[in-house]
């Protein structure tokens, strides 16, 4: 009988503070999971995780890694080490996905987009020694997918991940998923998802969608089929997701999500300032006044559901005083938890070709640099102040929105609004996880913590997860 091969697969971690800092933040590599998936028993699978354990040379016959940004610089590192002892890498995800050309420099191959189309032909390719070097995944219909091998994830995870759709129509100027992902909302079918549900044990969960309800009729359906589905089963699961602020506008949506175990949505906010928000092309939110923000968190909270606010400071409008106007608007709001950002032009985002063309990057020596594109750091020139201006309006707000005491105050008004302990444990727990990341960056490097997702985007190359 034939040895099997052995197939290393790795989720590197940054090497700066960030988002990654607490492990509270973190969330496990679900793309692995589906690499795993997708590999033939003729092969042995092995999944280092830095999140949890430092990297250690294992023997290998493929390597496979996966990277965002700012972790890019330590996936290339750890590349190197397989490649000195003439093991194959390939490496796929977001990042190697928009930057294929700099990933080439320190990988044998590279996948660009969704993996599913293209694995089977990586692995036939490393076997008989002819790897190519770029591999290019179609956005292919999504009632194929296979259950991720979610065993060799590590077990410390607090939530489980799982994902109902890809894709964004809605082309914000700051986001990389549409660059991913495409802009063609797809979804897999109801009954797919909750097949898989069933086969997870963890009781908490966590929806990778950047958007679990869509954007049309055709979508609320799918989306109200597995939320009932959910329920009807009995599935006892306890679950947040991301939605975009349409979901507030759907009552009968709401109290089957909570019905189904929802506790917390994420949405992002962005900023209550029109300006701002047509600044960066937010044009879902631009419809909607800051009282019609407020009416969409009370429809929420009246189904038992907490909210997760994303938002962003250090757009090309901001000022000093509109940015704590921000951070005075966030802690009175009807926001729970509450999750602030650094606008950080990722690569493949227009935001960042903007920002190339005009000369405004502080930090353009990649691939070393890129780790201080981790939402924390600020990495251009804001147009309306100086960088260490905003860089101490940042330390403020950042200090102002994660005192102990406004979270508390958080805490009893999210009890009041949805009437559940268990939300507010979810919003608490979330506030107390952002917290700790805000404290380390004030000391560290004096910048408030965020990102334009609590968890990372729904992406699968080599990647899904932060």
């Amino acid at each position: 009988m034939a040895k099997c091969k052995r197939l290393v697969l790795v989720n590197p971690s940054p090497l700066r503070t960030g988002l990654s800092f607490s492990r509270s933040s973190r969330f496990s590599p679900l793309g692995l999971a589906i690499i795993a998936s997708l590999t033939p028993e003729t092969w042995e699978v092995e999944l280092v995780d830095e999140n949890y354990e430092p990297f250690n040379y294992r023997d290998a016959d493929l390597v496979g890694i996966t990277a965002f940004s700012s972790a890019a610089k330590r996936a290339y590192e750890i590349a190197a080490v397989y490649r000195e002892q003439r093991v194959p890498v390939v490496m796929g995800g977001i990042h190697a996905s928009l930057c294929p050309d700099e990933a080439l420099q320190f990988v044998d191959a590279v996948v660009i987009g969704e993996v599913e189309s293209v694995w089977h032909d990586v692995l036939e390719d490393a076997a008989s020694k002819r790897l190519r070097t770029v591999y290019r995944g179609s956005g292919d219909r999504l009632d194929h997918l296979q259950n991720p091998r979610r065993e060799i994830l590590h077990p410390q995870y607090k939530l489980a991940s799982i994902q109902t759709s890809r894709g964004c129509p809605m082309d914000c100027d700051f986001c990389s998923v549409t660059e991913f992902n495409g802009r063609r909302y797809r979804r897999r079918p109801p009954a797919q998802v909750l097949k898989e549900l069933e086969t997870i044990p963890q009781e908490l969960l966590f929806f990778v969608d950047d958007n679990i309800v869509g954007y049309g009729p055709h979508d609320r359906q799918q989306a109200l089929e597995l939320f009932q589905g959910m329920a009807n089963r009995g599935m006892n699961k306890q679950w947040l997701c991301q939605a975009s602020l349409n979901i507030a506008d759907d009552e009968l949506l709401l109290e089957w999500a909570f019905r189904a175990g929802c506790r917390m949505i994420f949405m992002g906010i962005e900023a209550e300032d029109m300006e701002a928000l047509a600044g960066v092309n937010k044009r879902l939110n631009l419809s909607r006044t800051v009282s019609a923000y407020a009416e969409a968190f009370d429809r929420i909270h009246k189904a038992g559901i907490a909210v997760l606010g994303a938002f962003i400071f250090g757009m090309d409008s901001d000022t000093p005083e509109k940015l704590y106007r921000r951070t005075e608007y966030i802690i009175d709001s009807g926001v729970d938890a509450m999750q602030g950002t650094v606008l950080t032009p990722l690569p493949g985002t227009r935001l960042f070709r903007q920002m190339q063309e005009e000369d405004r990057l502080l930090h353009t020596n990649f691939p070393d640099d890129w780790d201080r594109y981790n939402m924390t750091e600020v990495v251009f020139r804001p147009k309306q102040m100086e960088v260490s201006e905003l860089t101490q309006v940042l330390r403020d707000c950042g200090r102002r929105m994660y005192d102990m005491q406004v979270l508390k105050d958080k805490a009893k008004r999210t009890l009041k609004d949805t009437g559940r302990w268990d939300s507010m444990e979810f919003a608490w727990q979330s506030n107390l996880s952002y917290r700790t990341i805000a404290m380390a960056e004030s000391t560290f490097a004096g910048t408030l913590v965020g990102g334009t997702a609590p968890m990372t985007p729904a992406v699968v190359g080599l990647s899904v997860g932060a």
